[in-house]
């Protein structure tokens, strides 16, 4: 019978180096947490990250980790996960590493629907390299490289990832221990690509960039928390509903206590909706945004092939195995 784990035997003896009071830190006990309560367990369980200050992520998980190059760790994610389906594969991102020089690997991996957990840290700055305006960084951003403020249109990672295809989109806060934690378990859940936007707060450089709508103070107001088949409400009394309008094909606000039957019930399978909602400026929608069940990549990759889930014993068996030719 397997030994029950808790948070602590998933937590390293590593220092954990991020500055005091970042964001990650809330991230890391959420998911040290989720992993126990899901019955992961270390030795079929891997990390994988890239560059930044979220990419440290791998040291201090107690389980297999990899902590790759800028930007490919979903290329080195997708290898891992094709060798070995049976490992719960998660990778650690932010929205420089992710969105920037590795928007091309995650991009792939999101069409090809590889059954990755990506968390994409998104603090709206690169952190790690001092400060630097991001792609999801908003214009007039000002930085130690554009001190005059940001000009660029930002990226937003909900419409990049329905943009490629992507088959689980979700949002959580950093401190939401409940919210991220319930988005890890249905990421966790979904065969194929699950890619959770995580907003990120980096005291350093972009400081409570999003507090506007992260603040206790303004969460009611400001939160659109979806579950699926509930009505869409918010507001400290849930007084306030989204119903869509069809004369501009948009979602917009109205009090829900005087046209009730008017309130969108949310349905995570409606891609249609699902734009809308990461476009949605306020209220902000939280939670599991848009989920369209289907075969994973490494599912029909092997089932493409004669042999099936047959993988060699060995590396040297495996380098053995490949078509040569002698050329003379």
């Amino acid at each position: 019978m397997s030994t029950v784990l808790s948070a602590k035997d998933f937590a390293t003896s590593q220092e954990v180096r991020w500055c005091p009071g970042c964001g990650d830190y809330a991230i890391l006990k959420t998911m040290t947490k989720t992993l126990a309560e899901l019955g992961a367990r270390p030795e079929s369980t891997a990390f994988i990250s890239g560059i930044g200050c979220a990419s440290r992520f791998p040291y201090y998980v107690e389980t297999y980790g990899f902590h790759t190059i800028h930007g490919r760790a979903p290329a080195i994610a997708t290898g891992l996960k094709l060798a070995n389906p049976d490992i719960d594969v998660w990778v650690v991102t932010g929205d420089g590493d992710g969105l920037s020089i590795g928007g091309n690997h995650l991009l792939h991996a999101l069409r090809r629907n590889v059954g990755l957990k990506i968390l994409l840290f998104n603090n709206e700055i690169y952190g790690l390299t001092k400060g630097q305006y991001s792609p999801t960084s908003r214009r007039g951003t000002r930085s130690p490289s554009s001190p005059g403020g940001s000009v660029d249109a930002p990226l937003s990672p909900g419409e990049f990832a329905l943009g490629a295809g992507a088959k689980f989109f979700a949002r959580a806060i950093d401190t939401d221990k409940a919210g991220l934690g319930d988005v890890l378990k249905e990421a966790h859940a979904f065969e194929g690509a699950a890619l959770v936007e995580i907003f990120q707060n980096c005291i350093v450089y972009n400081e409570d960039v999003f507090a506007d709508f992260t603040d206790r103070k303004n969460a009611a107001e400001k939160q659109l928390r979806l579950k699926h088949g509930k009505p869409m409400l918010f507001g400290a009394d849930n007084e306030k509903g989204i119903r869509f309008n069809p004369d501009d094909f948009s979602l917009e606000v109205i009090d829900a206590r005087s046209v009730p039957e008017q309130v969108l019930r949310h349905d995570e399978r409606n891609k249609v909706v699902a734009h809308l909602l990461v476009e949605l400026a306020k209220p902000v929608a939280l939670g599991v945004i848009y989920k369209c069940p289907g075969d994973s990549f490494e599912k029909s990759w092997y089932a493409a092939r004669k042999s099936g889930l047959k993988r060699s014993s060995s590396v040297a068996d495996a380098l053995r195995s490949t078509n040569t030719w002698t050329v003379t």
